[in-house]
């Protein structure tokens, strides 16, 4: 698999162009671009495992044919991942438990150096395979890995010995600890991500007042962003996001941010007294002045309720993984407010995929 890393800036530019032209309604400033390396920048892959004639290799599947090819190195994958490919495979070929209706890897990396590889299986895992996992952990660490083995089957994971990693960077001369547990989101581009939080913390610097954050995930923006407002609440409602959250919110020792397990738009609905929730019992909405929202949405943007409420803040930032739903967006948005900043993030080198942001202020 090669890359077409010399077309690079070309594409880079059309997508900034696309962008620009999506925004140009708006009147917005002059777009920043931040651009992604062009190799080995994407932190986790998932690969379909193909068994034949005894010996068994990645696959993955072309969007358009459906047919299936191949794959020995991942070169937009990091370095970790490339490495464990070749070094896994030649440690389970040869095993029948470790093998027997192996299906997919997941990999899962750090910049720190950390690597979580899930197995999945067509099959009951029994305590023979929990043995076998368990050389296969201590093999790997042997060979200088700092890794951890997760099993998945119908209703069964187990983890040896976490189904986590800790993910170290460093923002704006600070370093933050975030956990990230496998089969959870994180942001794929781990150095793009760095970027995306000192942009964050730029337009947000010296603010007055609270902040509100909705979709927070395990914390990867509220944490950074904690230390340029007064207090912090964040909405999530994935389980195991919110508790990867609040055990950043402790390793980080951050004291101003509180977490509530609720979707964006229960709590449109809370804010609006249109229903009561126990999750919120003992939070005193009342105590927070928060004149700052941020948005991270799923691709379909915001929904018209949240919309609505997003607009009654007098600055927010919005960072959208889908550039139409955000044009769509400012539509409303951009009826109260002007666009301030906003910035282009290369998360998907070679993609059609556009990540973006906008700092919005009320007029």
């Amino acid at each position: 698999m090669n890359l077409p890393i010399s077309d690079y800036p070309n594409l880079l530019a059309k997508k900034a162009d696309n962008l620009t032209a999506l925004l140009a309604p708006f009147s917005p400033p002059e777009l920043e671009i931040f651009a992604s390396e062009t190799s080995h920048f994407r932190l986790r892959a998932e690969f379909r495992i193909w068994h034949e004639q005894g010996d068994l290799f990645h696959i993955m599947f072309d969007k358009a044919t459906k047919q299936r090819y191949r794959v020995d190195q991942f070169p937009i994958a990091s370095q970790l991942i490339n490495q464990m490919m070749t070094l896994l495979l030649d440690e389970v070929r040869d095993n029948a438990l470790l093998s027997h209706k192996l299906f997919q890897v997941d990999y899962l990396t750090t910049l720190s150096g950390q690597i979580a590889i899930s197995l999945l299986y067509h099959k009951k895992l029994t305590e023979e395979w929990i043995e076998q996992a368990k050389v296969l952990k201590a093999n790997l660490i042997q060979k200088g890995f700092d890794v951890n083995i997760i099993g998945r089957a119908t209703k069964q994971k187990i983890a040896l010995d976490n189904d986590y990693i800790e993910e170290k960077l460093m923002v704006s001369g600070r370093e933050y600890i975030y956990r990230q547990v496998e089969n959870s989101f994180t942001q794929p581009n781990g150095k793009m991500n760095i970027k995306m939080l000192e942009w964050a913390k730029g337009c947000t610097e010296n603010s007055e007042g609270d902040l509100l954050e909705l979709y927070c995930g395990n914390g990867n923006f509220s944490i950074a962003l904690a230390s340029n407002f007064r207090k912090v609440l964040a909405t999530e409602i994935s389980k195991s996001s919110v508790e990867s959250a609040q055990y950043n919110i402790e390793k980080n020792h951050i004291d101003n941010l509180q977490i509530i397990r609720m979707s964006a738009e229960e709590f449109t609905q809370a804010l609006n007294g249109e229903r009561e929730f126990y999750r919120l019992r003992g939070i005193d909405l009342s105590s927070y002045q928060c004149n700052t929202i941020f948005v991270d949405p799923p691709r379909a943007g915001l929904d018209q309720a949240t919309l609505d409420m997003v607009q009654g803040y007098d600055r927010i930032l919005y960072i959208s993984c889908n550039p139409n739903t955000l044009a769509d967006n400012l539509q409303q948005l951009c009826q109260t407010h002007r666009i301030e900043k906003c910035a282009m993030f290369d998360q998907f080198p070679y993609t059609d995929h556009i990540e973006s942001g906008v700092w919005l202020i009320r007029k």
